[in-house]
């Protein structure tokens, strides 16, 4: 039996999730100044399509490949924090404008390792199929050790669900979350990827998958309609792609690397 991130992120249809997942995290203004000030989001929709498939690579690598591999991609993604520094121009929520940020600071870390989590968990269910309570636990449990890696303090983060969604929900609570200038021009790239984007071949169906999966109280912050129609829509959407994906052959439906791991595990 594989381990239980393995049999999650093995999947392709999570990158629909991935979306929800940066939403979330840009939700918070200091990753979103973070991401506007220094990542190649900001470049265009085609840019954000090609940084959102190295995210997914960085992914892949950490769940699929060996120790030195896990390692380089740890060494990479650190570096990338070191020079991810500045301040707020704008105030936003609770933050004031020249609030700094820094994306090795340890609260930033467990934001984002959270809402991947959560929202790797969400799409499964919602695209793919059921996930159990006890693999709720075991897939927090497998990914702890990145955030612990990136900087996060280890008794702040969750290694149960239950624990994990009460984190999250801790923060959408507190008054932390809110959407600027800043968030709203990344969450723009990617939601509206340009016309014969690879990665984003169905956008239309990706945006509504996208604001269906949200909290409702994060989609009101970027103030995406949502009515009866769009959550039937949503449900059409969501039943469509699970109904393809028990047809699919594990060639199309997984990424290479987890069908590597499998064949070396079977030979």
């Amino acid at each position: 039996m594989f381990p239980v991130s393995q049999r999650i992120n093995a999947e392709r249809a999570l990158l629909l999730a991935w979306p929800r997942a940066i939403l979330l995290q840009l939700a918070h203004p200091l990753v979103a100044a973070g991401v506007a000030d220094h990542s190649a989001f900001r470049a265009g929709p085609l840019t954000a399509a090609q940084r959102l498939r190295a995210t997914v690579r960085a992914m892949l690598a950490l769940t699929f490949e060996d120790d030195a591999s896990r390692a380089r991609t740890i060494a990479g993604i650190q570096a990338i924090h070191r020079r991810v520094r500045g301040t707020l121009h704008e105030s936003v929520g609770t933050f004031p404008a020249g609030t700094p940020y820094s994306a090795e600071d340890p609260a930033l870390v467990l934001w984002v390792h959270a809402t991947i989590v959560e929202s790797m968990v969400a799409g499964h269910e919602a695209l793919i199929g059921p996930v159990d309570g006890r693999d709720r636990d075991a897939y927090c449990a497998e990914a702890r050790p990145v955030a612990l890696d990136l900087g996060a303090v280890p008794g702040d983060v969750p290694d149960s669900w239950r624990a994990l969604v009460a984190y999250v929900e801790r923060v959408r609570r507190s008054g932390t979350l809110g959407v600027g200038c800043a968030a709203s021009e990344v969450a723009r790239a990617v939601m509206f990827p340009p016309p014969g984007a690879l990665i984003w071949p169905l956008a239309r169906a990706s945006r509504l998958i996208t604001a269906g999966l949200l909290p409702g109280d994060v989609r009101d912050l970027y103030g995406y309609e949502w009515a009866a129609r769009h959550a039937a829509r949503f449900d059409r959407s969501t039943a469509l792609v699970r109904r393809v994906r028990r047809h699919l052959p594990d060639r199309i439906a997984l990424w290479a690397s987890a069908r590597a791991v499998r064949r070396a595990a079977a030979a």
